[in-house]
């Protein structure tokens, strides 16, 4: 992830510990405080019941979808449910195998593994997870050469939650390995209104009404951007304003932050107007519009395509990214010109 990325409002993470402390304060504990992902909730209600009742270890769960939409509280809340321990890593931070087998050793019965961003593992320390995932234990090589030998270590029974933003980047064999597997997809505004009424409620904000369907509106369908712009609001409402957040506040805050009526930030504008102004309307391939706009195709994909793919501002084509009509109109530029239609839909 790049520097600007980790800074953006809309970025994947906070970039300071104040941030993350705020953040995790105003996770749902229990599943049912869990706002949105009707389907993804009522499933994994019965499946962590039915583990309850039998007195099992819920089964593997892969998480999959954009960040900020609960990945990691989901991981939380099996774990507070399951009235066990979660130990959380992140799948770049476990480059040996000797250290996922001493995180798996250590655990007790029901503890939950999260491993964040779990299609980045190295393969090396994926494989060492089959056999823990499918038959509860581990191969240690003691000794080197000809002397080595193998000795299998049995493990408590435990659940492995993966989350990942790029699920097509897995291996088969890891996927297959988990039991349940969920797609999170983007909230509806009306979702988010309650997501930061809740929050405001936790951090003591009078907001009104309307200025939650404003700031809603502006969250890209996101919770933890949410809460992130809710935020930046109650500095502004408290400085410029008596601490309370109206619709005129709101509006001025995020208009202040860049975040337009859609939930586009400079970083988003600047990509489409990349595209519309320097390479004519498109199409572009993802490396060259990479190296215009100074990001790795990674974090295009990830973190700025998605959402404009979702409004109908940018289209991937075989032969490159384009704008769309929609996408010219939102930058103020006149409608495609006569004879590009073909763009639209090649």
């Amino acid at each position: 992830m790049s520097e600007d990325e980790g800074d953006r409002l809309v970025g994947a993470a906070a970039s300071r510990t104040d941030e993350d402390e705020t953040d995790r304060s105003l996770r749902p504990r229990q599943l049912e405080e869990f706002v949105g992902q009707e389907v993804v909730r009522e499933q994994l209600a019965i499946a962590l019941s039915a583990a309850k009742e039998r007195g099992e270890p819920i089964d593997h769960v892969l998480l999959a979808g954009p960040p900020g939409l609960g990945k990691s509280t989901l991981a939380h809340i099996v774990a507070a449910e399951m009235d066990t321990r979660l130990v959380t890593v992140s799948g770049p931070g476990l480059d040996r195998k000797g250290d996922l087998v001493a995180i798996l050793a250590d655990l007790s019965d029901r503890d939950v593994v999260f491993i964040d961003e779990v299609h980045r593992l190295n393969r090396a320390v994926e494989e060492t997870l089959y056999p823990a995932m499918e038959d509860g234990v581990v191969d240690i090589i003691m000794g080197q050469g000809p002397g080595a030998r193998s000795l299998r270590l049995d493990l408590a029974p435990f659940t492995l939650i993966g989350a990942t933003t790029r699920a097509s980047l897995l291996t088969k064999p890891l996927r297959d390995r988990f039991g349940i597997v969920f797609r999170l997809d983007h909230y509806s505004p009306a979702e988010l209104v309650r997501i930061a009424q809740r929050s405001a409620g936790i951090l003591g904000i009078r907001m009104q009404d309307d200025a939650a369907t404003e700031l809603a509106q502006r969250a890209r369908g996101t919770p933890r951007l949410a809460n992130r712009l809710l935020r930046r609001v109650r500095d502004f409402a408290q400085v410029r304003g008596d601490g309370s957040i109206d619709h005129a506040t709101a509006v001025a805050a995020l208009d202040l932050l860049g975040v337009d009526a859609e939930g586009l930030d400079r970083l988003d504008r600047e990509l489409l107007r990349m595209i519309a102004e320097t390479f004519e309307g498109g199409p572009v391939g993802l490396s060259t519009l990479a190296d215009a706009i100074g990001e790795d195709r990674g974090t295009i994909e990830d973190v700025y395509e998605p959402y404009l793919l979702q409004k109908g501002l940018l289209q991937r084509t075989p032969r490159g990214r384009i704008i769309t009509r929609l996408g010219r109109a939102h930058l103020g530029h006149p409608d495609t010109p006569p004879g590009d239609d073909h763009r639209l839909f090649g």
